[in-house]
């Protein structure tokens, strides 16, 4: 069980960068334990404000909510109370509660409330399953707006009103209007996370708005370059922003963008080719192809030969 408050875990969370780490796989698909909880202690090495287990980036989508726990839990153990450990959430009602009531068994400080399973609803039915998870634990609870749940200003508010422990925002639909609607509503009742694909392109513009960090999927396999990449937007230092942009983000988009269902495959593709290997994407997700292997490669090398040095 956490002893971490939620405003307390907001309030960290908002401090620094965040890392969503990979889960990893053997051959057949079945979580292998032992690697994940070293890559979890190789990304603590680094300043990092909180840890996300079985996120997006940890396919989530792809497993079981006993593996879920098995994988939080294995976040947990290895942080050890260094920083807040976050625990992906989601699905229909009833699993999503489950989820998050042996997320707190397991030592999670923290929710992050992925969309429910494919349906769409009103506001009033996307606001009753949000409610439902703040209700089931007392962890925090972060709400990841994006694809079939987008929740807006007022819904928010009202939550917000009547669950004390809805503490985060994080965006993962990249529309100004609304997040300046939302920032302008509730200012510091929340801590707000970008959460896009590829977080670092939004980095810059978020930050006027409040958002103070960001999910960096990158970090799994390039963590100085992540944390320099960081340090520049908050230092407002816009040519080193632009200039890595170029050099790797867009690339690294475009390359991203050739296969559907990549954004998983090429962090694990990153973390192979520098010699961290976390095993295959589980199906329906599907890895790179060999030649996509080496174009990332060549950006890697461009932009972080010392990732490369490290592998060899």
């Amino acid at each position: 069980m956490t002893t971490m408050a939620p405003q307390e875990m907001a309030k960290r969370l908002g401090s620094g960068l965040l890392s969503f780490p990979v889960t990893h796989f053997d051959a057949e698909g079945r979580f292998v334990e032992d690697a994940y909880r070293a890559h979890c202690s190789w990304m603590l090495e680094h300043d990092l404000a909180g840890l996300f287990a079985a996120g997006g980036t940890g396919e989530f989508f792809s497993l079981t909510p006993d593996e879920i726990a098995a994988v939080v839990s294995a976040a947990v153990a290895e942080a050890n109370g260094r920083l807040p450990v976050i625990s992906g959430c989601g699905y229909g009602t009833a699993i999503a509660t489950g989820i998050a009531r042996d997320a707190e068994k397991a030592g999670a400080d923290g929710l992050l409330l992925l969309p429910p399973y494919l349906v769409g609803s009103k506001q009033e039915g996307l606001a009753a399953h949000i409610e439902a998870v703040c209700k089931a634990t007392g962890l925090g609870v972060i709400v990841y707006n994006r694809d079939n749940a987008v929740v807006d200003d007022e819904t928010l508010a009202r939550l917000c009103e009547r669950n004390p422990n809805l503490v985060g925002f994080k965006d993962g639909v990249g529309d100004i209007e609304l997040m300046t609607r939302i920032f302008a509503r509730m200012g510091d009742r929340l801590t707000y996370i970008g959460g896009l694909p590829t977080a670092e392109t939004f980095a810059t513009p978020y930050l006027t708005m409040g958002v103070t960090t960001y999910s960096s999927a990158i970090f799994n396999f390039m963590p100085e370059w992540a944390l320099a990449f960081y340090k520049a937007v908050l230092a407002k230092d816009q040519a080193t922003v632009l200039d890595r942009l170029r050099e790797f983000v867009l690339p690294y988009i475009a390359l991203r963008n050739q296969g559907r269902g990549y954004a998983v495959a090429i962090v694990k593709a990153g973390m192979r080719i520098v010699g961290r290997d976390a095993g295959p994407v589980r199906p329906p997700l599907t890895d790179l192809t060999e030649a996509e292997h080496e174009t990332l490669r060549s950006l890697i090398r461009r932009a972080a030969p010392q990732a490369l040095a490290a592998a060899a």
